[in-house]
Formats: structure tokens, C-alpha cells, sequence
């Protein structure tokens, strides 16, 4: 399948807990490269962040960010230390009956005294079975942005398969007349060399058992039946791979580098075939072809 490998996705996400941003850029790469940028607070859900763009994605070099906004923060936890202030309580008392002091123990008096009152912030605290349905949240969404992607990466991998295709077709007319032109050619050689000893005959005595020979040796070596052959299987295979499910960039392009030899070696095996200029239009054709499959996962 022709996937390309370049493609945006952003969304957000919200629930009764956050609100969740994901943004996922992929460009092209060789290999496949995974940048993640996420709070340190989603720290145990980024193995399975990063296994789901494993499963997703083949190659390239794929940014993702995940922002996330709390929505109702929890309230912090106060508590009162009913034991101290119990026995400051009735040292006040003890000390304003001995008229050491006047006045009574007063809220305002309370909240200067750590030992009386104690907060605690619960959103720093740990709350497993709440840290777990958020990291649900943002793998959820995480899912969808890539989802997202992967329908933009199919859409522009449309667009490349018709390039390519159209390109392919261009080298099987080529492999064609490349074909039709050698048979031809090789007729007019073998009537050429036989015009050639028949004049020489005229003049010097011949051993036509070794002309006859040297004839078919000659004809042979210009002989790209072989290559054309080959050839053929080459594209047979890249339709294979095209239509096939599974990402096929790495092998296309290892196949146009095989499809190049071919034609290499069917330049120089067919030198005088009158060939030369379907040789450098379907080479101008594959390297076309290697610069889009560049593109294709």
C-alpha cells in the first residue's frame, strides 16, 4: 500500500477530569524516529504512547505533544489538631483566670500556628485509580490524533500512487519497445554480418561452420532477453507490493534500484539496437520514481 509519510493531526479531548491536546506531526525519514513531548506527570503512560505510534507508524520521523489542563483541580485537605488545641485552649484559660492574659483563643490565633491547622495539597498526592483513568484519557486521544493522521498520510499517498502509477506504465511500454526494437535489431545484425562474410568470401577462402558460430556468438552477446525478462518481474512485483497492505517504501525503492540495473545492462548489451533513447527516458523515469517513493512509508 502507497502511504505517505508526511501528514498533521491535532485534537482535543475533554472529559469530566481535562481537557487533553495532541498534536502529532510525522515527516520523512528513513527509519522510524519518535519524539515525544508530554508532562512529566503522564511519565508512566509513555511506554504505551510510544507503542501505539510503533503499531501505527512504519518510518519517519513522527512529533508528538500532549498538553493537559486539569479541570477541577481538588480542593486541598485541612485538618484540625483537636489535641493541641484542646490543651492550648485550656492553658489560655488557666493563664487569663491568673489574669496573665485577656481574651480567649480566636480563629486568626489558630491559623498562625502550624501545629494547630495542617493543608495538604491533594492534587500533589498520589491517586492511583485517578492518575490511571487520566492516562485512559490521553491514550484515547492519542489514538484518534493518529487515526487522524493516518487518513491525511492514505489521502497524499493517493496522490503519489497516481504519479507512480502513471510512471510505471510509461516504463512497461518501454520494456515493450525496448523488446520489439532488440528483436529487430538483432535480425539486422545477423543479415548484416552475413552480407559481410559474403563479400569476404568473394575474396578469401571461409570455414562457414566457424563464421556460422562467430555469427550466433556476436548475436548473443547483444541478446537482453534475459534483462527484459527480469524486467517484467520487477514490475509484476511492484504491483504486488502497491496493492498489498502492508508499507512498501523500503522495497520499492530497493525494486527501482534493481529496475536501473536492468536497464544498465540492457544499454550496454544493445548498443547498436537503436535503443538509446528509450534507455535515457526510462532512466529519466526511475529516477522520478525514487525521489516520490522518498515520500511513501
Amino acid at each position: 500500500m502507497i502511504k505517505s509519510m508526511t501528514g498533521f493531526a491535532s485534537l482535543t479531548h475533554e472529559d469530566e477530569r481535562a481537557t487533553i491536546g495532541v498534536t502529532v506531526r510525522a515527516v520523512n525519514h528513513r527509519f522510524l524516529d519518535i519524539q515525544l513531548r508530554m508532562p512529566q506527570s503522564l511519565g508512566e503512560a509513555e511506554p504505551r504512547v510510544r507503542a501505539l505510534l510503533q503499531k501505527r507508524l512504519a518510518r519517519g520521523r513522527v512529533e508528538l505533544q500532549i498538553a493537559v489542563q486539569l479541570r477541577t483541580p481538588a480542593a486541598p485537605s485541612v485538618e484540625l489538631n483537636e489535641e493541641f488545641v484542646n490543651a492550648l485552649s485550656a492553658a489560655i484559660d488557666r493563664a487569663r483566670e491568673r489574669g496573665l492574659v485577656a481574651g480567649s483563643l480566636t480563629p486568626g490565633d489558630l491559623l498562625r500556628l502550624p501545629q494547630a491547622i495542617s493543608v495538604r495539597d491533594r492534587a500533589a498526592e498520589p491517586n492511583p485509580q485517578a492518575e490511571a483513568q487520566l492516562s485512559a484519557s490521553v491514550e484515547a486521544a492519542v489514538e484518534q490524533a493518529l487515526a487522524d493522521l493516518d487518513a491525511m498520510r492514505v489521502r497524499e499517498g493517493g496522490h503519489l500512487r497516481m504519479d507512480l502509477d502513471g510512471r510505471k506504465e510509461a516504463l512497461t511500454t518501454f520494456i515493450t519497445r525496448v523488446a520489439e526494437a532488440a528483436d529487430e535489431g538483432r535480425t539486422q545484425l545477423e543479415a548484416r554480418l552475413q552480407e559481410r562474410v559474403s563479400e569476404i568470401s568473394l575474396d578469401l577462402p571461409v570455414d562457414e561452420a566457424m563464421i556460422a558460430q562467430e555469427i550466433v556468438r556476436t548475436v548473443q552477446r547483444s541478446d537482453i532477453s534475459e534483462e527484459v525478462t527480469r524486467f517484467r518481474a520487477h514490475l509484476a512485483h511492484w504491483d504486488a507490493l502497491t496493492e498489498g497492505p502492508e508499507p512498501c517504501g523500503r522495497k520499492l525503492d530497493f525494486l527501482l534500484q534493481e529496475m536501473n540495473r536492468e536497464v544498465n545492462t540492457i544499454g550496454s548489451k544493445a548498443d547498436g539496437l537503436h535503443v538509446s533513447e528509450l534507455i535515457i527516458n526510462a532512466k529519466a523515469e526511475l529516477e522520478k520514481m525514487r525521489e516520490q517513493v522518498q515520500n511513501v512509508e
